[in-house]
């Protein structure tokens, strides 16, 4: 007679085992390339809908003066409200323009608004903004609208961050668009900061970047006690630097540390030291890390105009991926000129972080507003 051997697996055994399939399977995923697919506009999130238009517009922003604007930086802020960002804005008097851009009356350098609307399929309601004491959404950082020379001059968001309990606003200060070689030629960028939910915010003089800084724009990140900033100088021609900070020393800029790829170590203090961890031309960028794929997103705008290597001089929104933010993938489209004429700036949705769909504002030049749009986030399987 054959015997026949029970073997009783213990419960904390089988969950072991289980844990570590589930780790090998996430482990696997981690190495796969990622890819956004099935690109779709969802909504107007600015200005008044144009004829034939058919895409929902669920905000009525002319009630605060708002009929132009372009950027739509996103930043979280406590539980699911977001701050958004907006660039030169124009009010009661704008047209739409054959060539795009900004027009009319009221005109301020930016303004904030705020959301807590989380089901993006129907598009983004903005709850509120920051008025003035006529109702209107005002200027947060001054413009001054001339410079001391007599210059051209505003003031542009960059990126925004809550960092040790307070919002912050990263700006450039401009006089001159055309600075050639991809440049705008700014005075300075620096921070506002809100300690009340984004109502009033105050300029901060202690972080003070030059007009050649490779930090003149940058976008925001948070990981592991780290606000790390991936930076540019003004324009859209230049490389991609990495500088990280504890969120309690975002105003001590002799605390913040600067990657140097040469030497494959961060540098303390000294911006010189940052090397490229992306090559130009880089504009206007978004960062953000993936929860569920494992791996930060960084999306931008690449002007062909300032890529010698390029064939076609023109708009394209792209992404790459990184483990580590010092080593990136190679660039992939996310959408061209030739499907969104006058394309520029793809600023990703903070609270959009762990799951398979991207959300993000994308600007277009004409009509001069944003609109929000999606992505389906893909892994590819890459075979043995």
């Amino acid at each position: 007679m054959k015997k026949h051997i029970l073997i009783v697996l213990s419960p904390l055994f089988i969950a072991t085992f289980i844990l570590s399939l589930i780790s090998c399977t996430e482990d696997a995923d981690a190495k796969k390339p990622m890819k956004l697919t099935n690109l779709k506009m969802l909504a107007r999130l600015t200005g008044e809908p144009l004829p034939n238009e058919i895409i929902p517009a669920p905000n009525n922003t002319i009630q605060y003066d708002v009929y132009g604007t372009d950027l739509g930086i996103m930043w979280h802020m406590e539980g699911n409200k977001i701050g958004i960002f907006f660039g030169d804005t124009n009010g009661e008097g704008f047209r739409v323009l054959t060539n795009g851009g900004g027009n009319g009356g009221n005109w301020r350098s930016n303004f904030v608004a705020f959301s807590e609307d989380t089901d993006l399929e129907d598009g983004l309601t903005i709850s509120s903004m920051a008025l003035d004491e006529e109702g209107k959404a005002r200027e947060i950082c001054a413009g001054a609208k001339t410079g001391g020379s007599d210059k051209y001059n505003t003031s542009i968001p960059t990126g925004a961050i809550r960092a040790d309990g307070v919002d912050y606003v990263h700006y450039m200060n401009i006089y001159e668009w055309a600075g050639g070689a991809g440049r705008w030629l700014t005075n300075f960028s620096s921070l506002y900061a809100s300690k009340d939910g984004g109502q009033t915010w105050e300029r901060k003089k202690e972080v003070e970047f030059h007009s050649d800084s490779h930090f003149s724009q940058v976008a925001y990140a948070k990981k592991d006690g780290y606000v790390y900033m991936i930076g540019t100088q003004s324009g859209r021609g230049d490389a991609a630097y990495l500088a990280r900070f504890k969120e309690k020393d975002i105003l001590d800029m002799t605390k913040y540390e600067y990657w140097n790829g040469e030497n494959n170590k961060w540098v303390k203090g000294d911006e010189a030291a940052a090397t490229p961890v992306i090559e130009a031309p880089v504009g206007e960028t978004s960062l953000m890390y993936l929860e569920k794929q494992r791996r930060w997103i960084i999306t931008y705008l690449l002007d062909h105009a300032f890529d010698k290597k390029a064939p076609r001089k023109a708009h394209t929104l792209v992404y790459r991926e990184s483990k580590d933010l010092k080593e990136w993938s190679d660039v992939k489209v996310i959408a061209t000129d030739k499907e969104y004429p006058k394309l520029y700036c793809a600023y990703m949705h903070p609270l959009k972080n762990n799951g398979d769909k991207l959300y993000f504002l994308m600007s277009m030049w004409h009509p001069y507003n944003v609109f929000l749009l999606s992505a389906d986030i893909e892994l590819e399987d890459i075979g043995v």
